[in-house]
């Protein structure tokens, strides 16, 4: 096993992930300022974008990660029928869900009922679609509805928190069924089903969820009752540094565009 990837399994990833968590809310400001700066420089952060275009001005590491857009910094395909992308980042993989798998990497796929923890809630994407979007350290970290729709379950599911970048999903098996994941549930008028998978990952150990008031999503399912009803382009919940996203959809859509760079707005598919 080659270095970079024993790594992967070597790493104390919860412990890790405490110690970014706290250095993240630690308001000294030459320790935040330095490492806004270090992260700004290192990915190239294009902060004329955010709300708050000073990155001193933020109280803390953890609120410059997730900071805000300013108005009209993404602006949302006009077609009413486009599925949006939920999300800033990279298609790393996108196709169809075959024989109830999703395909990871080479060599490598999980099947929609275990990333969901449950065989009934991932029936309706049988030959279905999916895609699976990275965010890196320079983009925008807040997830939004991809479709008009009525938020029915979240699903909060435990698990680890093994790195996710190109050596995790090459070589650790069945990735982002280990990791700990929030699925959020819209059901839609055009499209069904859509389901959008919060991933986290080491040093991401915290993902909050709107319709949850903003809260942590502790294991097991919570029912939103009555349920609560969004608009494309709505936010649907904050990764506390970078992971990844799964969308799953419904069999029957027509996907298109290919993998690469992404930004929240963009047009997935559009309905028929």
């Amino acid at each position: 096993m080659k270095p970079a990837v024993a790594l992967q399994y070597l790493l104390p990833h919860r412990f890790l992930s405490r110690l970014a968590l706290y250095a993240a809310r630690w308001q000294w400001k030459p320790w935040k300022n330095w490492l806004i700066d270090l992260v700004v420089r290192r990915f190239d952060v294009n902060m004329a974008e955010a709300e708050q275009p000073d990155p001193h001005a933020y109280a803390s590491f953890g609120t410059f990660f997730t900071r805000a857009l300013k108005p009209g910094a993404r602006v949302a395909d006009p077609d009413p029928r486009a599925l949006l992308m939920p999300a800033d980042g990279r298609i790393s993989q996108l196709g169809v869900i075959e024989s109830g798998r999703i395909f990871q990497a080479k060599g490598q796929s999980y099947t929609a009922a275990e990333l969901l923890g449950d065989a009934n809630a991932a029936a309706p994407f049988a030959d279905g679609i999916f895609a699976t979007v990275y965010l890196a350290p320079r983009d925008y970290h807040r997830v939004h509805a991809p479709a008009d729709g009525n938020i029915t379950l979240v699903r909060g599911l435990a698990g680890d928190l093994y790195p996710v970048n190109a050596i995790g999903e090459r070589h650790v098996p069945q990735l982002f069924v280990r990791n700990q994941r929030a699925a959020i549930v819209i059901d839609t008028p055009g499209l069904g089903r859509v389901t959008v998978v919060m991933v986290g990952a080491v040093i991401v150990g915290r993902v909050t969820v709107s319709v949850l008031g903003g809260s942590d999503v502790p294991p097991g399912l919570h029912p939103i009752e009555p349920a609560v009803a969004v608009r494309r382009g709505d936010e649907l919940g904050v990764f506390h540094l970078g992971s990844t996203v799964v969308l799953l959809l419904e069999p029957g859509l027509a996907v298109a565009r290919k993998t690469g760079p992404i930004r929240f707005g963009e047009s997935l598919l559009r309905a028929g």
